[in-house]
């Protein structure tokens, strides 16, 4: 008998790497806003890439249930960023998900300019492609159960506005060195046609955390708000794990949901930038 599971927890492959990374507060800040507008990149290059392994815990057992894959490619004058979210054969009798997420982002601002997302999670499935026009201050969405069926609508951004891959991506270059422990510092993402203004507590450095099957190392931890609905209760909240070092790539993710508990593990990388010496030898 299959478990019944809210819609769009498929969305865990890939969500809880996501927003958590915007703890980060630029050099110059002096509050918690700061300009989101712009940024020079210089923690990521084409060729990236990580893999993270998804455990699912039920009934206190965890559950290996798949995997998520983020890439980086040169287009020119902008990055093509992608995240595939997949269940291993094994987990698919429960629950099985096959996500698939671009953003396309321009070199300059890190700001996207087109987001697609493609899913099919169970029983649900969904298509969205957003065009951000950024200086028009709208976004373009075609959105509905599959591309075919997909209609057009506009939205009105406030400012300039990240999807879910491109949040990442921007928030890896952003200094934070100015945030203190327990300093809880907002953000915004599009997302599913509707902007959603979030917090992200930061909960300091750890010198010697162990990563399953990967070592050990040092790290910044943080505590995003979560979305309350479906997936999410209200006061809900992650714990990230983030590399102490020029890369800034997550390493472990632990989150509740509303039937058990999720945990976003590295399982391997290539192509990062620098040399990964947030590892303890």
């Amino acid at each position: 008998m299959r478990m019944r599971l809210p819609k769009k927890i498929g969305l865990l492959l890939l969500l809880p790497l996501l927003p958590p990374l915007a703890a980060y507060a630029p050099p110059h800040a002096t509050g918690p806003e700061y300009d989101a507008c712009e940024m020079e990149n210089s923690t990521f290059a084409a060729g990236e890439e990580i893999v993270y392994k998804l455990y699912y815990n039920w009934n206190f057992v965890w559950l290996s249930a798949g995997e998520v894959v983020f890439r980086v490619k040169d287009t020119g004058s902008e990055y093509h960023i992608s995240a595939r979210g997949r269940t291993y054969p094994s987990y698919e009798w429960f629950y099985k998900v096959r996500d698939n997420y671009d953003s396309y982002i321009d070199k300059k601002t890190l700001l996207p300019t087109l987001h697609i997302k493609d899913i099919q999670e169970g029983g649900y499935s969904r298509y969205d492609r957003t065009v951000f026009q950024q200086q028009a201050g709208q976004a373009v969405s075609l959105r509905g159960k599959d591309r075919a069926s997909a209609e057009e609508k506009i939205i009105p951004l406030d400012g300039c506005m990240h999807d879910v891959l491109s949040i990442v991506y921007f928030c890896r270059n952003i200094s934070f060195d100015n945030v203190k422990e327990g300093q809880r510092i907002p953000i915004k993402i599009f997302m599913d046609r509707e902007i959603y203004p979030l917090k992200v507590k930061y909960t300091g450095r750890r010198d010697d955390v162990k990563i399953k099957g990967m070592g050990r190392y040092r790290t910044h931890t943080f505590s995003p708000q979560l979305i309350a609905g479906e997936v999410f209760k209200e006061g809900d909240e992650m714990t990230v794990w983030v590399s102490d070092d020029r890369n800034r790539i997550p390493l472990m993710i632990e989150s509740p949901v509303s039937v058990g508990s999720i945990k976003a593990v590295l399982k391997s990388y290539q192509g990062l930038k620098y040399d990964f010496d947030a590892k303890i030898n």
